[in-house]
């Protein structure tokens, strides 16, 4: 590999590498649309995922507690308009009836806002940022990755586990997530519920949450306790990403049967 080194970027460039690098950011993305005017100004970047619902993306190149309530602004007005911005990018085949999702990019997030996502009832996804500039090239290259979000108390909806699957859109991933959710019911046969809440999957052993999942379009998150009893989150992208946590799933869920 080519010496690299990481670089500092302008709010223009970082606009215009997200525009360019909407797939790197979450599979299936594209780009639909920038500084597009709304009610309290112009919004960074629009986009459509995988499953045709609007992303409405706002870039910071600095920590920044405000960005949140700015997307926040920028959601509402998108989702309040939904069926006209449906029509005006026909083109990109956008579905009004899937909910629009809110992207906060940013190279770094204070707990501050991190917490207060955790409590906003919104499809909300952090992403932190690296730029890498190569010895004797130009362009830059943009490495995302996404942060997760704490999960807040336990509020139970009336929501089924079918639902959480069809929100994944690679069939692949949907299949090998019922896969997963069948076998981790045979770890303890007749001890382990799976329970549907809103955005997210309860995995309980005898009454007791051992674990979480949480879908998304072409992957997925999987929370559960470390051998310290922390709980974190695991983005789960392949079979290896998978193997790496099912041991800590499994050790968390037999200390929650002593």
């Amino acid at each position: 590999m080519k010496p690299y080194k990481k670089v500092d970027v302008s709010e223009q460039q970082l606009e215009d590498l997200v525009r360019r690098h909407t797939s790197t950011i979450e599979e299936g993305l594209g780009y639909v649309d920038h500084q597009k005017q709304a009610a309290s100004g112009r919004l960074d970047v629009l986009m459509v995922d995988s499953g045709k619902a609007l992303v409405v993306a706002e870039l910071k190149v600095v920590q920044d507690d405000g960005m949140l309530m700015q997307g926040v602004d920028y959601y509402d007005y998108v989702s309040s308009h939904v069926e006209a911005f449906a029509r005006l990018y026909k083109a990109h085949l956008v579905d009004p009836t899937q909910e629009v999702r809110l992207f906060l990019i940013a190279p770094s997030f204070s707990q501050i806002l991190i917490n207060r996502c955790k409590w906003l009832n919104l499809p909300i996804s952090l992403f932190t940022y690296n730029c890498l500039k190569f010895d004797e090239e130009e362009d830059l290259v943009p490495i995302f990755s996404e942060q997760a979000i704490p999960t807040p108390p336990e509020v139970i909806e009336v929501t089924q586990l079918d639902d959480h699957l069809t929100y994944i859109t690679d069939p692949g991933v949907r299949s090998k997530v019922s896969a997963l959710l069948d076998e981790i019911k045979s770890w303890k046969p007749g001890n382990i519920s799976l329970d549907s809440i809103k955005y997210a999957i309860s995995m309980k052993v005898n009454g007791r949450v051992f674990a979480y999942f949480y879908p998304r379009r072409k992957h997925y998150i999987l929370a559960t306790y470390t051998d310290q009893e922390v709980w974190t989150e695991y983005i789960i992208k392949d079979d290896d990403d998978l193997a790496n946590v099912k041991p800590i799933m499994q050790a968390a869920m037999e200390r929650r049967m002593k």
